[in-house]
């Protein structure tokens, strides 16, 4: 957990730069007009400038980041924000200081596209959301040091907002040797490219442990975009335990699952009408009888949280040596590295250890040698076949220690494959390869001891046994041309050779991504349009109102300071709030903050409508105003300041997150453009009545759909939130069709 904590802390430094920058050009720009007599079309271009160059980099981020990987972009990130520093500092007129504006909003863009992407895929699922909040919390503390540094500058009597702007080259430097020497590439990136070995390398030093076998395994697995995909229900237990006094018929329906134990196997027996997520996929997600209007992938993610085993979910849920499924191993065997480097120095001599075997027993570490076909089987020794990968004992991408504990892969979800084969028209053997995310249900029977009979049959009470959802699809590694194949026993396709059939923009079409996309585009953009620019832009005034600035005044402070130490004091109020939102994005969720918070944001803006239209005196309506603006702040950043960057970093698939979150990040921006340059002509209109109202009612949109389209992402694991996103929308569209 440090690891990750630790790199998540240096990747977010780009965020508070995003901050520092934000507040000293909001700063600077008082004395640029005044020293280059700019105009008010030329002094917002110098503000906006940022935010175009931060539209234009997010138009091309997220695909050049799927192809050249996060951590470079990171680099050109900070690289961008140090050049940009040093000319401000130099900058001789308007147009020089325009170029340096537009090369710090290439860094501002990248950094807000890319760190919630790359917090999202290197932290483990129980404090992703934590650590995801940090950009919030970095990019509010960058403001109220920059706000007190401007504050300083400007009780001298020249102030220089070259020096101000400048400054900001200085922090860079930190941020661009920090994230050359100390930040890893992503590891989700790397298994995309089939970069397995630096990949595992990664998870270890992230993870601080050696046994990062299951994670990785789940890293290959979210390599795929669609598919079929269905729910199901297990009794798991210790192989005796399942099967005693078992006829022959019930037997066959029994699934073998390994340990990372020799000699220790363990049965999954199906059973029907238990698992909450296996009802909701059945009733509520198709048919939403009690809420009609709330989207069923909604309901569908609400049945996993719903009745959680009682024990934590930071380590596995399931009994502790089931491990991660399938890494027996022999410690006395060679140590074979899984990657695509590696395939090709072995050349076409690799063998299989399968050894033509056609049972599911010798699945015991799954994705390593070359598949053996039926057709290999009739002539004997097994030859060589492309990329094609089969059962390999001794793989070290799958090996656990043995007797060592494993994490399972996050949230109380364990991974793993099962090995299906029925008989062909053609008389022979045709199998296929399915993998299996499993979830412990935590409700009452399902513990040790606690009933003798589910339903399936009958249990032992002295023996452990679980109870699991089962959400089973076609693993990433197993093709359709391997299909044709007809293998006998398990068998896989290398990493390298999924990798480089690429995905296109044509993903975005698949039903799970383009759902997804519904959920991310329309949160950034209702968020934009929620009112906190316009509560911004009106904060100095109502302050002024409430007679701050005079007091300030009376204390020899002048009128463009008294406004800098306002500005600084309304961002470090905002550090708690978000410090509470750190506390609960993991407990509660993020569904549960953003329904909790966003009614407060309308009461604070229907209030502030009132407080503008009736006449209640010029003190009292001070009063009110000041309060409805800290509480809208506060809970601003409690939910809907943070939420929507982390919700947009989970939902989509590995090999078109960076694609995706890049689309909504252009959005955000777009909107911000909109939102920035229509609230002066809107004032001008309507009144700040009309804005807060207009802002009141965009909010009770948000909450309606956050109510309807937003699911709960908490501690699930990224693969498994995209698998859910993926069954939902197809069983939709199934429904629809029918």
């Amino acid at each position: 957990m440090n690891g990750a904590a630790l790199v998540a802390i240096v990747a977010t430094i780009g965020n508070m730069l995003q901050g520092w920058d934000n507040a000293t050009i909001a700063g600077a720009v008082v004395y640029v007009k005044k020293e280059l007599n700019l105009g008010t079309t030329a002094e917002g271009l110098v503000v906006a400038m940022s935010l175009i160059g931060a539209t234009l980099i997010t138009t091309c981020s997220g695909t050049i980041s799927d192809r050249v990987g996060r951590r470079p972009m990171l680099i050109l990130s900070s690289t961008f924000y140090f050049v940009s520093g040093l000319i401000m500092l130099w900058s001789p007129n308007i147009y020089t200081l325009l170029l340096a504006r537009l090369l710090d909003g290439f860094g501002v863009g990248l950094a807000v596209t890319l760190v919630p992407l790359y917090i999202s895929e290197t932290a483990p699922s129980e404090i992703r959301g934590l650590l995801n909040t940090l950009p919030q919390f970095l990019g509010s503390a960058g403001m109220f040091f920059a706000y007190c540094m401007v504050f300083g500058m400007s009780l001298m009597d020249s102030p220089s907002w070259r020096l101000m702007l400048g400054v900001l080259s200085a922090p860079s430097i930190v941020y661009f040797l920090l994230v050359v020497l100390y930040l890893p590439e992503s590891p989700r990136w790397l298994v995309s490219k089939g970069k397995m070995t630096e990949a595992k390398r990664v998870l270890q030093k992230l993870r601080g442990r050696e046994d990062v076998s299951a994670e990785m395994a789940l890293l290959v697995e979210g390599l795929a975009v669609g598919g079929d995909a269905s729910f199901e229900e297990y009794i798991i237990g210790p192989v005796n335990d399942l099967t005693e006094d078992q006829d022959p018929e019930a037997e066959k329906e029994q699934i073998k699952l390994y340990g990372p134990e020799a000699g220790l196997s363990w049965v999954a027996k199906p059973v029907t009408g238990q698992s909450a997520i296996g009802l909701a996929s059945r009733n509520g997600s198709l048919v939403n009888q009690g809420m009609p209007l709330v989207d069923p992938i909604v309901t569908l993610f609400g049945s996993v949280h719903e009745k959680l085993p009682e024990t934590g979910s930071m380590r596995s849920m399931l009994f502790p040596n089931f491990g991660s499924m399938f890494s027996m191993a022999d410690p006395h065997a060679k140590h074979e590295q899984w990657d695509e480097e590696s395939l090709q120095r072995e050349g076409e001599d690799y063998t299989t250890d399968a050894g033509g075997e056609d049972s599911d027993d010798n699945l015991q570490s799954p994705l390593i040698s070359r598949q053996t076909t039926s057709m290999d089987k009739d002539m004997g020794a097994p030859r060589s076949n492309g990329s094609v990968l089969g059962v390999r004992r001794n793989s070290s991408l799958l090996k656990g220690n043995t007797g060592e504990e494993s994490m399972g892969i996050g949230g109380g979800w364990q991974l793993a494959w099962k090995w299906s084969e029925r008989q062909g028209e053609d008389g022979k053997k045709e199998g296929g390869f399915n993998r299996i995310y499993l979830h412990e249900e935590g409700i009452a029977g399902s513990r040790r001891g606690s009933i003798v009979s589910l339903p399936g049959g009958e249990i032992n009470p002295e023996n452990d046994y679980i109870q699991a959802a089962a959400l089973v699809s076609q693993t990433a590694l197993y093709s359709k041309d391997l299909m044709n194949q007809h293998p006998v026993g398990p068998a896989m396709v290398h990493p390298s050779e999924t990798v480089s059939q690429g995905v296109g923009w044509s993903a975005l079409l698949e039903p799970g991504v383009r759902r997804a996309l519904i959920v991310g585009v329309g949160i950034q953009i209702l968020q934009q349009f929620s009112g906190i620019n316009g509560v911004m832009y009106y904060t100095p005034q109502i302050l002024e109102q409430a007679g701050v600035e005079v007091l300030l005044s009376s204390l020899g402070i002048g009128s463009e300071s008294a406004s800098f130490l306002i500005s600084a004091f309304t961002t470090l109020l905002m550090l708690p709030c978000i410090a509470v939102a750190m506390r609960f994005v993991d407990v509660a969720g993020r569904r549960t903050l953003l329904l909790t918070t966003i009614p407060v944001l309308i009461v604070s803006l229907v209030v502030l409508v009132i407080g503008n239209v009736v006449n209640m005196g010029t003190v009292l309506h001070a009063i009110i105003s000041t309060i409805c603006v800290i509480i809208y702040f506060c809970c601003f950043v409690m939910g809907y300041g943070p939420i929507p960057n982390i919700l947009c970093s989970e939902i989509f698939p590995t090999r078109v997150r960076g694609l995706c979150i890049a689309i909504c990040a252009l959005v955000y921006w777009i909107c911000d453009i909109i939102v920035t340059y229509t609230l002066p002509v809107m004032l001008t209109s309507i009144g700040l009545a009309g804005v807060f109202g207009i802002y009141a009612i965009v909010c009770v949109i948000s909450w309606i759909f956050v109510y309807v389209k937003v699911p709960e992402t908490k501690g699930m694991p990224l693969e498994v939130i995209t698998e859910f996103f993926a069954i939902g929308a197809r069983q939709v569209d199934a429904a629809k069709t029918e």
